[in-house]
């Protein structure tokens, strides 16, 4: 019977994934604590310094718990990464927008990722609270995930937001504190001393001010805001599809978040491959729609007796299938629009 492993909160399995986490984290901070470019071999070293610790924790719910355990992990690890792909490429718009140097770049992401690992503590609980109330559930979650993957398949391939000055968060902040229209260093805040310092500099003269207060937000701060909300916005999507693999809080949190870490170095590599990837989209969206089918399928056996379950192994090999196809086609089939329009 798929998803009936349930580890629970033990603690020797609690105590940890918290040191993994944390751990890391520290790490992290410490190694890129100077506002520095990322090189694409750097970014290489630390996806696959995460990679290790992620992998390295299914290996241990594996021989702590059983080979169920650690597949369901697995298969969420590897959904939620490329469920991830498509919200960072939506983030290296709003970085492009603002005019965020790439030294900054790595700042923003850490702190989206302490934001995420909140929200998704809140989404995952009340994610998997809702499905133990029943099949129709399910159903309804069926409906949300096939629902993502159709506007996937109809967004326009270059869509993206032209003027971020319109986006709620920008509001929201705007709303409370004045701001400032200039980045100053790595500061989210400028206080009112520097701002009139700022202010007298020759290259500053025409800024206008149209609050004032003790602390402005600068720009950073702005993209900051914009980033959560975005990162928010997508829980709603990636939740329900993981949970959908594991209804297991503790798995499914912790997928996500070995995923979230790793992804956040993987940002600099997916920069520079933005254009390589062209079709692991696609994968993507087949594999919402899997989720969908897996859902329903199961729903439908147990409240009519007429479906299936799918159970976690094939999964597993749906998921990794699907994915190593986007990606070799990707460079097996690149896409040939611009040099065909350069031909024009």
């Amino acid at each position: 019977m798929q998803n009936s492993v349930h580890i629970g909160l033990e603690l020797e399995t609690l105590i940890i994934f918290t040191l993994l986490a944390i751990s890391g984290l520290v790490i992290d901070l410490f190694a890129h604590r100077a506002d520095k470019p990322i090189s694409i071999k750097a970014a290489a070293f630390w996806t696959i310094f995460w990679i290790v610790i992620g992998v390295s924790f299914g290996l241990f719910l594996y021989f702590h718990f059983s080979a169920e355990a650690a597949s369901l992990y697995f298969a969420g690890y590897a959904f939620e990464m490329a469920l991830s792909v498509d919200n960072l490429f939506a983030i290296m718009a709003i970085f492009s927008w603002f005019g965020i140097k790439s030294g900054y770049t790595h700042r923003v992401l850490y702190w989206g990722v302490i934001g995420a690992v909140v929200f998704r503590l809140i989404f995952v609980l009340i994610g998997t609270s809702l499905f133990a109330l029943g099949p129709y559930v399910e159903i309804v979650f069926a409906v949300m995930v096939a629902v993502s993957a159709i506007l996937m398949l109809k967004k326009k391939e270059h869509e993206e937001t032209s003027d971020f000055s319109a986006h709620p968060a920008f509001k929201f902040v705007k709303m409370f504190l004045p701001l400032y229209p200039k980045l100053y260093g790595h500061n989210f805040f400028i206080s009112r001393e520097h701002v009139e310092e700022e202010l007298k500099k020759e290259e500053n003269k025409d800024i206008v001010l149209k609050r004032k207060g003790l602390f402005f937000a600068t720009p950073l701060f702005l993209c900051l805001a914009i980033v959560e909300t975005s990162d928010v916005m997508f829980a709603f999507d990636s939740v329900p599809a993981v949970i959908a693999v594991s209804k297991d809080p503790f798995i499914v949190y912790s997928c996500m978040i070995f995923a979230m870490l790793g992804l956040r170095s993987m940002f600099f590599i997916l920069d520079a491959l933005r254009n390589a990837l062209v079709h692991l989209e696609k994968a993507v969206i087949f594999l919402l729609f899997f989720v969908a089918f897996k859902l329903f399928a199961a729903a439908s056996l147990h409240l009519f007796g007429v479906g299936l379950d799918i159970d976690v192994y094939t999964s597993l090999i749906v998921i990794a299938s699907a994915l190593t196809v986007g990606i070799l086609a990707s460079f097996v089939f690149p896409k040939k629009i611009e040099d065909s329009q350069a031909k024009e």
